[in-house]
């Protein structure tokens, strides 16, 4: 019986290790986006010197990316663009205080064994203790419950994307992304974000809305 416990519990943990997890975020977009755009080249705009970092310039690319599905083009240096595009990310560590009671496991055995004891019969949906079985459940009989502290952490993510005119500097976009999760890498959730900002561009303006996208396993 113990074989096929250990098999059935590891065919489980094989299936949901192979599930896509959601990744939701809240998506708030602003815009005045003009019905006819007929030129659509940007360049992007250069972050400050501390911040001009690989990891910034691997999301800038993702960036790039879903401007291009869209339609856009980038300018390059040597072009000469109609509009900028800026970008900002944020994470940061909220950790989160949880107290939780346990329970020894030797607790119990002060109590007699007979204490409650009956056979069980079907149907009667006793439940099993010491190997006799009780309709009774007292959550004492574990004796009184010390209490252990944790810290979970938890990691808000926040990307910013906008977009201006550069001929007389009118903002045309500017979508914020917020995500909240248990997961510590940014780079793993960060497409999912990017992808968010420009889901059904340009959107409708000043409404903040959820927007659920699948993440398939590695």
């Amino acid at each position: 019986m113990k074989p096929l416990m250990i098999a059935a519990t590891a065919a489980l943990a094989l299936l949901l290790t192979g599930c896509a997890s959601t990744i939701r975020s809240n998506v708030t977009t602003f815009h005045q986006w003009p019905d006819q755009l007929p030129d659509k080249t940007y360049v992007f705009e250069a972050p400050p010197v501390q911040d001009d970092t690989l990891e910034w310039r691997t999301y800038q690319n993702m960036v790039r990316g879903e401007l291009t599905r869209l339609g856009f083009q980038d300018a390059g240096a040597a072009g000469t663009p109609s509009l900028a595009v800026s970008m900002r990310f944020m994470t940061t560590d909220v950790p989160v205080r949880v107290i939780q009671p346990v329970f020894s496991h030797f607790d119990h055995y002060w109590m007699p064994r007979t204490a409650f004891m009956r056979p069980y019969r079907r149907g009667y949906g006793y439940g099993y203790w010491r190997g006799y079985y009780s309709p009774f459940y007292d959550p004492f009989w574990y004796g009184t419950p010390s209490y252990q502290e944790t810290i979970v952490h938890h990691y808000k993510r926040q990307v910013h994307v906008g977009i201006k005119s550069i001929k007389d500097g009118k903002r045309l976009f500017d979508v914020t992304v917020n995500n909240m999760s248990r997961n510590m890498s940014t780079p793993d959730i960060m497409p999912a974000l990017v992808q968010s900002a420009f889901a059904e561009f340009p959107g409708v303006s000043g409404v903040a809305r959820t927007v659920e996208l699948k993440r398939e396993p590695k």
